[in-house]
């Protein structure tokens, strides 16, 4: 199930006007159906649930409609560079980032607004009895990791070198959603995600903690895009974000604040 289709767990009432775009826009192909959005957001899969919530905050304060595209964050800045209509990127690393403002497609320098770490998730009453970071190269327990191209994937190797060790992933997702999805479901019997998302999860998904965290950190990077339909409500979009009322929402959701 898409990461930015699925219902979110928080169970976040709709807005009239707050629209999350269903499916990655690919390309320049994502035009159509955004004509009408006032700021075009572009966010990691694991800013789903938050972002919603500031986004709807946003449109009651400012009146003005905030259209997200949450997916992986190195399918996002592939996205941008190649044309895709947006206002804002807020990704989930600044190697991520660094794909978009390294081709000049960034107006200003990027500003870290959050963090994040990893912990492993397991299913309800930790069926499978998973205790660290070793049980996860265990092949007779089924795994999930992320892709190693976007942010979760890239600090979970941190994370397994950092250790000395040797993961026994059954599958590699394209987002940190999927890969929450998949415990969710029971259908795995641990993944590596974010803090955030195992909060997010509620009763369904338990959390362990890694104990080299600092290797399991990721900053949260936004900027504001050259060519950006909108500069200025995007702009105000940012600057909400970093507000005392962005970052209590996002510290109420479980980042890190810088």
């Amino acid at each position: 199930m898409s990461s930015h289709s699925r219902p979110s767990p928080r169970g976040l009432p709709a807005v009239a006007g707050l629209v999350i775009l269903a499916g990655a826009l690919g390309g320049c192909g994502g035009a159509e159906g955004v004509e009408g959005a006032d700021v075009r957001v572009f966010a990691a899969a694991s800013l789903t649930d938050v972002f919603t919530e500031l986004g709807q905050q946003f449109e009651s304060e400012r009146g003005t409609t905030v259209e997200f595209n949450f997916a992986g964050s190195s399918g996002l800045a592939q996205q941008i560079v190649e044309g895709a209509p947006a206002d804002v990127l807020a990704a989930a690393s600044p190697a991520a980032m660094a794909q978009v403002t390294d081709e000049g497609r960034g107006s200003g320098a990027p500003t870290t607004f959050a963090r994040n770490r990893l912990m492993i998730a397991v299913p309800a009453g930790n069926p499978a009895g998973v205790s660290g970071l070793e049980d996860l190269t265990d092949e007779d327990l089924t795994i999930a990791l992320c892709a190693q191209e976007v942010p979760c994937g890239a600090a979970s190797a941190r994370v397994f070198e950092a250790a000395g060790l040797v993961p026994a992933p059954d599958t590699f997702e394209r987002d940190v959603r999927a890969a929450l999805t998949k415990v969710e479901l029971g259908e795995v019997d641990a993944a590596l995600v974010y803090h955030t998302d195992v909060l997010a999860a509620g009763d369904v998904v338990e959390g362990i903690g890694l104990p080299e965290p600092s290797e399991g950190v990721n900053d949260y990077p936004i900027v504001l895009l050259a060519g950006a339909f909108n500069p200025g409500g995007a702009q105000e979009f940012i600057d909400f974000v970093l507000s005392d009322t962005g970052r209590a929402t996002l510290a109420e959701a479980g980042f890190d604040l810088p």
